[in-house]
C-alpha cells in the first residue's frame, strides 16, 4: 500500500512538473510576442497582458521549483504559495495602473493584427492550462499550484478582455473599452491572492 501511494505521488509530481514546463515555454513566447505587439501598437491592453504573461512565467517557475524540491516539500510549498500570492497582488496593482492610465487618456492604442492573433491563442490555451492545474492542485493539495492556476485563468480572462478592446478600437475607435472591463478582474485576482497567502489548495478537481 505504501509503495502504491508513493508511486502515485511520484506520478502526480511528474505530471505537475510537465505542465509547468509547458507553461514556462508558452508564457515565454506569449510574453515576448505580446510586449512586442504592445510596443508596436502603443496598446496599454497588450502591455497589461504582456505584464501578466511575465508574472505567470515567474509563477510557473516558482511552482516548478516547489515540485522539484521533494526533500523540503512542506517548506517549499509554503514559500511558493506566498510568492505566488504576492505575484497575484502585483498583478492586481499592474492591471489597475495600466487601466487607469488608459482611462485618463495617457495612451492611444492602435490596431494590432499581431496582438489579435496572440490574444486568440491565449484565450484558447490558458483556460485549458488552468483547468489542468486546478485538477493537479486538488490531487496534490498544493496551494502554490492553486495560485498558479488562478493566474492562468486571469491570463485567459485578460486575453478575452484585451481582444475585445482591440476589436472595439478597430471597429468603433473606442480605445478605453478594454480598461473598464480589465478593472473587473481585480476583485477576482485579490481573492485568489488572499487564498494563496492563506495556503489553500484548490478544493475541486475540475
Amino acid at each position: 500500500m505504501f509503495g502504491e501511494t508513493h508511486a502515485s505521488l511520484y506520478r502526480w509530481r511528474q505530471r505537475v512538473q510537465w505542465i509547468q514546463r509547458v507553461t514556462i515555454v508558452w508564457m515565454s513566447v506569449e510574453a515576448g510576442a505580446s510586449l512586442l505587439a504592445a510596443w508596436l501598437a502603443r496598446s496599454p491592453a497588450l502591455l497589461a497582458f504582456g505584464g501578466d504573461s511575465f508574472i505567470e512565467l515567474l509563477s510557473a517557475s516558482v511552482v516548478l521549483w516547489r515540485f522539484s524540491t521533494p526533500a523540503v516539500a512542506e517548506h517549499a510549498e509554503k514559500r511558493a504559495a506566498r510568492i505566488a500570492g504576492v505575484l497575484l497582488l502585483l498583478l492586481a496593482v499592474y492591471v489597475l495602473v495600466i487601466s487607469a492610465l488608459t482611462l485618463l487618456g495617457h495612451h492611444e492604442p492602435k490596431p494590432s493584427v499581431l496582438g489579435i492573433c496572440i490574444l486568440i491563442a491565449a484565450a484558447v490555451a490558458m483556460p485549458l492550462l488552468a483547468s489542468e492545474k486546478r485538477r493537479l492542485s486538488a490531487a496534490t493539495g498544493s496551494a502554490a499550484l492553486r495560485a498558479d492556476a488562478a493566474e492562468s485563468s486571469v491570463c485567459g480572462y485578460l486575453a478575452l478582455i484585451a481582444l475585445a478592446g482591440l476589436l472595439v478600437n478597430l471597429v468603433w475607435h473606442i480605445g478605453r473599452a478594454d480598461s473598464i472591463a480589465a478593472l473587473a478582474t481585480i476583485p477576482f485576482i485579490l481573492y485568489e491572492a488572499r487564498e494563496s497567502l492563506r495556503g489553500k489548495p484548490c478544493a475541486c478537481a475540475s
